[in-house]
């Protein structure tokens, strides 16, 4: 097993679960923050915006996990990395995020 391969889809968990609240946002017609917004990820874009960002995110995620290496679904360090880069994207995205949204972290002043 080649370690590059780990950290690949460690990336591609990070990349897969960034899509997700992009996604999400963009299906519902609703505003969300983005690389694209002023300020860059605190301002909102518009949910063609965050679908394109989101789709985009679901290429890289894809690229990173299906065609680097072999990932398999029973090899547990593949899935490991996968998750791993999943769960830490997604709490970084809760703490960033949740202090626009209601969550339970600061809100800006």
């Amino acid at each position: 097993m080649n370690w590059l391969d780990l950290v690949a889809y460690f990336f591609g968990g990070a990349f897969l679960t960034n899509a997700i609240p992009h996604v999400v946002a963009g299906l519902m017609g609703e505003p969300f923050q983005s690389p694209f917004a002023k300020p860059p990820g605190e301002g909102l874009s518009t949910s063609t915006v965050n679908i394109l960002w989101g789709f985009f995110n679901l290429a890289v995620g894809y690229w990173l996990v299906c065609r680097v290496g072999d990932f398999g679904l029973r090899e547990t360090a593949d899935v490991a990395a996968l998750g791993l880069g999943g769960f830490l994207m997604g709490l970084f995205l809760a703490r960033r995020f949740g202090r626009f949204h209601g969550g339970n972290e600061p809100r800006p002043t």
